[in-house]
């Protein structure tokens, strides 16, 4: 790591800690920070050292754990020819080159912030065949194919490049293995044992086993699978360097059925075979599954199953949110009358092709299962039916970038998360309008470490943001004795309730829940907004099955709301900091319920207001129109009003979601 990016690195721990030291003068107790000879209170299945930096009421690490490089096959196919090795440089604050528009790596870019933890989860699928076609000295290199996926093309045939190299053989019916594997006689099955080793042995060589404990890599892949374009993707993240010899694809897990081919792939080459392996899976956003992504539980104990192997789900990438949909030209959302589910949708709800003209779902063909909050609810539909909640998930975010860009999200400095697809502002802004920086995901463990922070990843105690860093922390139980601006408010919480993730258990009256938000500090090029609000999103089941959610304020800055200054695109002034401690008014001690934190950043611009006004295109003037005409053909979405459009908007709510906390009856 340069100088420069180590001393960026301190700035941004510094920054952190210092919102966690105002965090403890609130709580009493050191919320980020600090150390000791205390026992750890996880378990530890590698040898390293401990953790300068040990927290028993633990401290928030920031990551992203959906990262592509040149070994997925459609990241190579947009250019990139970054490793996995590139990838954990980027995240740890090293500067990388990417792909131009003629998938040439002229691009420097950095991370405006190192992240503290990174996993690298390229497709599956075709691993071997993409490394025999990415080496120079395989015999078919130069084969048709392989200049397929090597060759530069224009975005718009991305798709259909995509489907002819991944299935030759039909979008229903993908081969085992791509035909010149067999024609030129290539060990393809090799192939992917090889490039696997390598993410493995770059993942070690990126984790910092010192007592520094700088960084943590994790071991994984992506699970693609993809029916007529619905993605029901996820993500299996290992917990240390014991993995299975190859990552299992859909083409092996295909004839299992869905999800639990991949389950019984995980237990049967990690879980159960004695290595000391272990992995969580994590569904990928679902705002482009068609609906598919969370099926019907077969009955308890595959209910059980679920909720065993799926702790997570990642809630928001730059394909967008996930959390849940209104249409603000209807005026109603999918299954929600909550008017902030407007925040970086996408049109569409699976990448299905569709005939030229065709509109995107209204609200009532929109599939409901593509969005967290409405699975969230029929999962305590279902713990009603059969005694056991098959979606019992955690959120986090990441950005499922396809340049090797771990968490690259500043809106600023955004440069696309898809090689050639989007490398000039051009592309960027006028194909790519409905897409974002993407998200990060963030834990609360004891030590920056595999161990500490895999645990916390198991039992939930996790958030998601869409790109931003606040500190966010929230509580619920009987907290008698938890009060904003009290000395011991995180210890007495973790003694008297449990964390974001956690499970209460039949009460006579409504819990109490505590949440506390400190802003992103950013950087000194570029401050973090202020916060807005916050909020506790509820969902429950009443005695009939029937689902319901309500969305409370319970926290906010005078003039929640505030827009932004369209002149300079300065965020209006807020809080540093928010805290509440709050009682549910409607609480019903006999109905099943889920509660999470919801905290909102005052509005800022969007990255594509950025970028728009760089080429003098102004959003927010009403000479827009004129000015997208002087700038280019492709500036006109700059001029999109929000007035005829149910989702854009030029300035954005930045966010972060909390875990949720299930209230279960006896």
């Amino acid at each position: 790591m340069s100088r420069n990016a180590r001393r960026r690195t301190r700035k941004h721990r510094k920054a952190i800690l210092s919102a966690c030291a105002a965090l403890a003068a609130c709580a009493g107790v050191s919320a980020c920070s600090g150390g000791g000879d205390e026992p750890p209170s996880f378990t530890r299945t590698e040898e390293r050292e401990p953790c300068d930096s040990y927290d028993s009421q633990r401290q928030p690490f920031f990551g992203d754990l959906h990262v592509h490089t040149m070994y997925s096959a459609d990241a190579r196919i947009f250019g990139t020819q970054n490793g996995p090795r590139d990838a954990y440089r980027f995240a740890r604050g090293e500067e990388i080159a990417i792909s131009d528009e003629q998938e040439q790596p002229t691009r420097r870019v950095r991370i405006d912030r190192p992240l503290d933890f990174a996993a690298v989860t390229d497709h599956s699928e075709f691993l071997g065949e993409v490394g025999i076609c990415s080496d120079p000295d395989s015999p078919a290199y130069d084969d048709e194919i392989c200049l397929l996926l090597r060759g530069v093309e224009e975005p718009g045939d991305r798709f259909l490049i995509t489907v002819n190299w991944l299935f030759p053989a039909g979008i229903s019916s993908p081969p085992s293995s791509l035909p010149f594997c067999e024609e030129l006689g290539l060990d393809c099955d090799a192939s992917a044992v090889s490039v696997w080793a390598l993410t493995r042995d770059a993942a070690e060589e990126a984790y910092d086993r010192s007592s520094a404990c700088r960084f943590t890599s994790f071991i994984g892949y992506e699970h693609t699978a993809s029916p007529l374009g619905q993605h029901w993707h996820r993500n299996v993240i290992f917990r240390n360097e014991r993995v299975p010899v190859v990552p299992s694809s859909v083409l092996e897990t295909e004839r299992r059925g869905h999800p639990q081919g991949l389950w019984e792939a995980v237990e049967d080459d990690c879980l159960n075979a004695g290595t000391g392996c272990d992995a969580v899976i994590i569904p990928h956003n679902s705002n482009l599954s068609g609906g598919g992504q969370y099926v019907d539980p077969r009955d308890a104990a595959d209910a059980r199953r679920r909720r065993e192997r799926e702790p997570l789900v990642e809630i928001y990438q730059h394909k967008g949110g996930s959390e849940c949909r209104f249409d603000r030209l209807a005026g109603r959302g999918v299954s929600t009358e909550d008017e902030l589910c407007t925040f970086e949708q996408l049109e569409r709800a699976d990448e299905t092709p569709k005939p030229p003209g065709t509109l995107p779902p209204t609200v009532d063909e929109y599939p409901a299962r593509n969005l967290v909050r409405n699975v969230l609810k029929d999962g305590l539909a279902f713990e009603q039916a059969l005694g056991e909640n098959p979606f019992q998930m955690g959120f986090i975010g990441s950005t499922d970038t396809h340049d090797a860009t771990a968490g690259a999200v500043a809106e600023k400095l955004w440069p696309g998360a898809q090689g050639n697809g989007d490398a000039t502002a051009d592309r960027r802004v006028g194909r790519n309008l409905r897409e974002n920086p993407g998200g990060l995901a963030v834990v609360w463990a004891e030590e920056n470490s595999r161990d500490a922070i895999f645990e916390a990843l198991r039992r939930r105690e996790t958030y998601a943001t869409s790109g931003t860093r606040p500190v966010v922390r929230f509580f619920g139980g009987e907290l008698d004795r938890v009060a904003c601006g009290r000395g011991d408010l995180v210890e007495a919480a973790y003694r008297d309730g449990v964390p974001m993730g956690g499970v209460l258990e039949a009460a006579s009256e409504s819990p109490r829940f505590a949440v506390l938000a400190f802003k992103d500090p950013g950087t000194a090029e570029s401050p973090g907004a202020d916060l807005d609000r916050i909020q506790i999103v509820k969902g429950w089941v009443d005695p009939s099955g029937t689902t319901h959610e309500a969305v409370f304020d319970v926290a906010s800055a005078s003039s929640p709301g505030a827009p932004v200054d369209p002149a300079s695109c300065t965020p209006s002034a807020g809080a540093s900091e928010l805290c509440a401690v709050w009682e549910d008014p409607t609480f019903d001690p006999d109905e099943r319920a889920f509660y999470y934190a919801r905290v909102l950043e005052r509005s800022s611009c969007r990255w594509s207001t950025l970028l728009c006004r760089e080429a003098g295109v102004d959003p927010f003037s009403s000479e827009c129109a004129s000015q997208a005409a002087a700038a280019g053909e492709l500036y006109d979405v700059c001029c999109t009003e929000t007035s005829a459009e149910p989702f854009y908007d030029p300035a954005i709510q930045e966010r972060a979601w909390t875990s949720p906390i299930w209230y279960r009856p006896g």
